[in-house]
């Protein structure tokens, strides 16, 4: 048994029912602020104008607005929870050290404290995975 397979173990084991909500307010918040990313047209333009709109930031953009919309929807149905989770840690990572760093890092900064706390239960249901009250354990259970 390999070291993923241990930590997928330990997820499933060490998992109490009341992170499924925690899980399922993640997803929700993730989701809400992909659309909020994706409306906030004048936000998103000068970002795209500060990375000098190029083929990588159109990507990034992309990326970011995918990933939180789809990933935010995957965690809060508790369905593939570790990938959309793996595949939010890159954006979260950014947006922690590059992006709202430069704010400054004091209680006033909201969107720092939410990039990390958000950075950080990602992590968590990383490792924990999706719990009890989810798509994939009812998958899970009613295997055919």
């Amino acid at each position: 048994m390999n070291v993923v397979h241990r930590i997928e173990r330990w997820g499933e084991t060490h998992h109490p029912a009341w992170l499924d909500i925690v899980r399922i307010a993640l997803g929700v918040l993730l989701f809400v602020k992909g659309i909020s990313f994706i409306s906030d047209t004048t936000r998103l333009a000068q970002l795209v104008n500060g990375l000098n709109f190029d083929l990588w930031s159109v990507m990034a953009v992309h990326y970011v607005a995918f990933a939180h919309i789809f990933g935010g929807f995957l965690i809060a149905l508790g369905s593939m929870t570790r990938l959309a989770c793996i595949l939010q840690i890159p954006i979260l990572f950014f947006a922690v050290f590059f992006v709202n760093l430069r704010m400054g890092f004091s209680y006033l900064n909201s969107e720092l404290w939410l990039s990390v706390i958000t950075l950080l239960l990602v992590i968590v249901f990383t490792v924990a995975g999706s719990g009890k009250f989810s798509m994939d354990e009812w998958m899970r259970t009613h295997d055919h």
